[in-house]
């Protein structure tokens, strides 16, 4: 077994995957190493895209974007847990830092299987289940906060609802075809399908510290949506969406972590120092043994959270925060101490650890930074 494979199986195992999940495993990470390895991701950072030709068909053709719609708009998982199908996919696109709105669209898909409406679900969903539309979802506002609605107001007035405001953090948006946006206004959260190139509508892409995805500020000036483009949901729809979304988020960072502690690990193994692997000294012993204590708590979390929001447990939005707090937290930690074990190499451009690091950094605050996580915690035992 490589050590990509030896990685992976833990929270395989944890998951305690199906033949047909196996499967989808192993098919994702040839698909990825095959398609888009650290090489790609690497250049692909310096193109004007962010993301390979026919990579997103390429995935769709896999099931990639069509687990969590229902069979009757065309979709359907391998197994009685959609979120456990996507869970394995997000960890091995986590190993390689994949490129790609992978997480938007799913959400995307996700709302217009639930609350779409019937033009949405003919004329759009098909295109997103095959890859063949991008879609993504504006949800943060500019100081990074995903409170329900935060950024954009929707106003009704005569029959006519307008957006305005400004989301912030929106993956992909540069290169979208629609953007799901989640705003609020008098009449409570609401979410809106609405065209990246429709008037009113500013994309301005940001700098950011993960060199393998692409953000954008985007800013809806009295933005006028068709009523076809309303999704319906609410409040509730929108608590699916954000715990889909960190879920499939920790455990793309799960997968980086564990890439990064095997890399670490090997290099501990065979990089020589006084005539010993530098690995045998007491004190890296100790931090080795620390963050493997600490990748597998982040381990076992992540898997809960992807039980408890698969079988729509009463508890999932508590334990999808649990996961996303420990995770942002001690993810950037593990990341800290692997940086320090390799020494002065990981500070080169040329190494992979700062990819790494870069990624698992912005995967703390995508979705919800730890303390917003937490507070989130707070008003669930509040209630």
């Amino acid at each position: 077994m490589d050590s990509a494979s030896a990685i992976g199986s833990n929270l395989c195992m944890d998951l305690d995957l199906t033949d047909d999940q196996e499967l989808l495993r192993e098919t994702a990470a040839r698909f990825i190493e095959d398609t888009c390895p650290l090489t790609t991701v690497r250049a692909l950072s310096e193109s004007e895209t962010g993301l390979g030709d026919g990579y997103l068909t390429e995935a769709a053709n896999l099931g990639w974007f069509a687990l969590l719609v229902d069979e009757e708009f065309g979709g359907g998982s391998i197994s009685d847990n959609a979120v456990a199908d996507l869970a394995v996919i997000a960890e091995e696109r986590g190993r390689l830092l994949q490129p790609g709105p992978f997480i938007p669209m799913n959400i995307v898909a996700l709302a217009l299987s639930r609350g779409g409406s019937e033009q949405a679900r003919s004329e759009v969903l098909p295109g997103v289940m095959g890859g063949e539309v991008v879609a993504t979802w504006a949800a943060a506002d500019v100081s990074g906060s995903y409170g329900a609605g935060a950024g954009v107001v929707a106003t009704t007035s005569g029959g006519a609802t307008t957006l305005a405001g400004v989301k912030s953090a929106v993956q992909d948006a540069h290169i979208a075809d629609w953007i799901l946006v989640t705003a609020g206004g008098p009449d409570g959260v609401s979410h809106h399908l609405v065209p990246a190139n429709a008037p009113g509508v500013t994309i301005e892409p940001l700098d950011g510290i993960d060199l393998s995805r692409r953000f954008s500020r985007v800013t809806f000036e009295d933005v006028t949506v068709d009523a076809d483009g309303a999704v319906t949901g609410g409040l509730e729809l929108f608590e699916q969406l954000i715990e889909v979304a960190g879920v499939l988020t920790v455990c793309e960072t799960v997968g980086g972590l564990g890439q990064l502690f095997d890399i670490t690990l090997e290099y501990a193994k065979d990089r020589r120092a006084f005539g010993r692997p530098i690995g045998s000294f007491q004190a890296l012993k100790h931090q080795l043994a620390d963050t493997g204590m600490l990748l597998e708590m982040s381990r076992g979390l992540a898997s809960a959270a992807v039980k408890s929001v698969g079988e729509g447990r009463d508890d999932a939005a508590e334990v999808v925060s649990m996961a996303k707090s420990f995770i942002g937290d001690n993810g950037v930690e593990i990341s800290h101490t692997c940086f320090q074990l390799f020494g002065g190499i990981a500070y080169t451009w040329e190494h992979d650890q700062h990819l790494y690091y870069r990624r698992i950094v912005a995967d703390a605050s995508l979705y919800g930074e730890p303390g917003w996580h937490r507070e989130r915690i707070c008003a669930v035992h509040a209630l």
